[in-house]
């Protein structure tokens, strides 16, 4: 079995020049695995698609430090705009594919894109100012704590986030990867993108989301890792799928939100397959990862440190990272190595493993009759009740001092509120309480809190 490999030397070009690598040495061997289709394009097949399509595109202008913002689904055209992109000098910029054609040009606007690819012009949306620094990409963050923040990043520190991860997961070149995470997502461009244009594994992409769809993708193309998001684990846990419907892969991980140990075990009892749990942020990229499995099914925590990357607990349970692959533009903040730095709007504390248990994000406290509350911590003992998957706590929409809790669980709200009055405090209980099978997710696999609170705050009108 061959292995990742080491560092490359830092290079503006990096990851075109290991992907030229990849096709001279091996031409034929599958890049992009499209199973709605059938299509399998090798490297070769697929440098010369992302060649044709810059040559369509900018053959009467230079896209150089220019940032050009695209909205695909994952796929071969997908793969080709973005390397075409890369090869042009440009810098991409990936928008979910599930947003409206107005809502992409604003984001494209506020990345600072000056194009946008509409899937057959570039449209001008912004000034045509070129970065001065090369780039490899700007993500854009989900926006679940305000507006969505524009992160420029080189191709040196995609490519440490990538190393680091597949290092750490035992992501190996001849690895074929089932790629339902969105490409251009932070976890995707980690996971997949990049694995792909530096290390050669293959991803395939699959015919349709659903459980069915992905046991008859899995049976004939055969995947090995399994980057997934809590809530398509959860419908695969309880799905009607045999036992031997994921056989050929090795490794399945769990990022975006929270998975709970319920689903973990589900899972685990119906495929024989551990879940890896994966914690990250779209400023650092990967930072910590359940190695065993273990901490995971007993939902104990996120892991430990990805290979080179470091944690440090502060002040008030929050921690700062810093690796090769945190961004460095636009932040000043840097390591004794010259590394960025960051510290994630999540608290946490570690454990007597040595592992990094998440506490909730920083600063949603709230008074209720004259005594503090952390909002965090108390979604985590909601949790921990029996039956209840998942919790989101807030202020009451009418009455601040007063709690609205959404709770993701099959149980009846009347046989819920009796399992909250013999576990927390009368002050705790909330005056408002609404139950659901499964919180919303936002198109990134993440629970959408804005759609939550609008739950809380209809119910009152």
């Amino acid at each position: 079995m061959s292995a990742v490999p080491a560092a490359h030397p830092a290079s503006d070009s990096v990851l075109l020049e290991l992907w030229d690598g990849l096709v001279a040495t091996a031409p034929d061997a599958p890049a992009v695995i499209e199973a709605a289709d059938g299509l399998t394009l090798g490297r070769r097949a697929l440098d010369q698609r992302a060649s044709e399509w810059l040559a369509a595109v900018a053959a009467t202008r230079s896209l150089k430090g220019l940032r050009v913002a695209f909205a695909l689904p994952n796929g071969a055209t997908w793969m080709s705009v973005f390397l075409g992109l890369l090869k042009a000098g440009a810098t991409p910029v990936p928008l979910d594919a599930s947003e409206p054609p107005l809502s992409q040009r604003e984001l494209a606007r506020h990345a600072g894109a000056a194009f946008l690819w509409t899937g057959e012009t570039l449209e001008p949306v912004g000034h045509a100012r070129r970065d001065l620094r090369p780039l490899c990409v700007v993500k854009l963050t989900s926006g679940s704590t305000g507006v969505p923040r524009a992160l420029p990043f080189t191709q040196g520190e995609m490519l440490a986030d990538a190393r680091q991860v597949c290092r750490t997961m035992d992501i190996r070149p001849e690895d074929t990867n089932l790629a339902i995470v969105p490409f251009g997502h932070s976890y995707g461009l980690g996971n997949l993108t990049v694995p792909l244009l530096a290390f050669g594994v293959a991803a395939l992409c699959v015919s349709a989301p659903l459980p069915h769809a992905i046991a008859a993708d899995v049976a004939r193309w055969r995947p090995t890792v399994f980057p997934a998001v809590p809530a398509l684990l959860r419908v695969l846990a309880l799905s009607d799928l045999p036992a031997d419907a994921l056989a050929s892969i090795r490794t399945v991980i769990s990022a975006g939100s929270a998975l709970s140990a319920e689903t973990a075990q589900t899972f685990y009892q119906k495929y024989h397959v551990l879940v890896h749990g994966f914690y990250g942020s779209s400023e650092t990229g990967g930072i910590s990862y359940d190695r065993s499995g273990e901490a995971t099914l007993a939902g104990r925590s996120v892991g430990t440190p990805l290979e080179g990357v470091s944690t440090h607990l502060s002040t008030g349970q929050r921690f700062c990272v810093e690796s090769a692959a945190v961004f460095t533009h636009g932040n000043r903040r840097r390591s004794g190595a010259g590394f960025g730095q960051y510290r994630p709007a999540d608290r946490a504390e570690l454990n007597t493993l040595g592992e990094l248990v998440l506490l909730g994000r920083a600063g949603r406290m709230m008074k209720i009759a004259g005594r503090r509350l952390d909002l965090a911590e108390f979604e985590q003992s909601l949790r921990r009740v029996e039956g209840i998957q998942d919790a989101f706590a807030a202020p009451h929409p009418d009455q601040p001092e007063e709690l609205a809790v959404v709770l993701a669980t099959t149980l009846p709200v009347e046989q819920v509120r009796t399992r909250l009055r013999g576990e927390l405090a009368s002050w705790k209980l909330p005056r408002r309480l609404m139950v659901v099978a499964e919180f919303p997710l936002t198109g990134r696999g993440k629970t959408d809190t804005r759609a939550l609170r609008e739950m809380l705050r209809r119910e009152s009108e």
